[in-house]
């Protein structure tokens, strides 16, 4: 994906602070998402990821804070659980409070882009977690957001799944173009699916890094693994390649 940058962005945010008692979790935030651009957000436990998500989507009711927060009205979050209503069929589940007339046909249009052309009539407990992934996405998307905010979607799935969730997402996230800001712990997730990644670090935004792969080959795999190398060393990662040889380390006179 290429992002938008001669329009407006979607999210334009500047100095934002929020805190739930005197010390600050967001501490000055700047940053801008443009239409169809897509955002990986990581960093250490506790840096403020949940918070900023939470933030954005008009879930931190109960923080005080400052700072300029324009988003547009149209946005669908994406979490960790499903959050499948049990008592609904998938259908219903995915075009649960979707307005007009047509809400059916769209809804089972959403569940053809996800795989499930079919299954409008299975209940959430016949699918596999994979499955209810997959209905969550539909139902995120069936609305033409503006902005999807994904928290951690793919979290709790095993990793074969997690690979084809990652190019479904990417598919979907090209045909609907909404502007994407994903939480992950996963680096590798992160460099795969998104334009950039930026990094949170107490509060603040350590590191802002571009993701351009080539499309294939040793150069694509080369280009990731320094990207990867960078993103944690920014997290406070040192890896085995960033370490001295001991080879090469001159003994400490005794």
């Amino acid at each position: 994906m290429t992002a938008t940058t001669t329009a407006a962005p979607v999210v334009h945010i500047r100095g934002l602070e929020r805190r739930f008692t005197q010390k600050g979790v967001l501490q000055g935030i700047d940053l801008d998402i443009a239409r169809g651009e897509f955002v990986a957000l990581i960093g250490r436990s506790g840096s403020g990821k949940s918070t900023l998500l939470r933030a954005i989507a008009g879930l931190d009711h109960e923080a005080a804070g400052s700072g300029r927060l324009d988003v547009p009205s149209a946005i669908s979050v994406a979490f960790q659980d499903a959050r499948l209503l049990p008592w609904k069929q998938v259908l219903d589940n995915v075009v649960l409070g979707l307005p007009g007339v047509d809400a059916a046909a769209r809804g089972r249009q959403a569940l053809a882009e996800v795989e499930l052309a079919g299954r409008e009539r299975s209940w959430p407990y016949e699918l596999s977690g994979g499955e209810q992934q997959r209905v969550a996405l539909a139902r995120a998307l069936v609305g033409e957001p503006q902005l999807l905010l994904a928290d951690e979607p793919f979290g709790a799935l095993d990793a074969l799944t997690r690979l084809r969730m990652h190019a479904l997402l990417k598919r979907l996230s090209a045909i609907h173009r909404p502007a994407v800001l994903l939480v992950t712990h996963d680096v590798d997730e992160a460099i795969e699916l998104a334009d950039r990644v930026v990094v949170l670090d107490a509060g603040r935004i350590a590191a802002d890094v571009p993701v351009r792969l080539p499309r294939e080959g040793t150069a694509r795999l080369a280009e990731a693994a320094r990207i990867r190398q960078s993103l944690l060393r920014h997290l406070g990662v040192q890896t085995a390649e960033q370490q001295p040889d001991p080879a090469e380390v001159a003994p400490v006179p005794g």
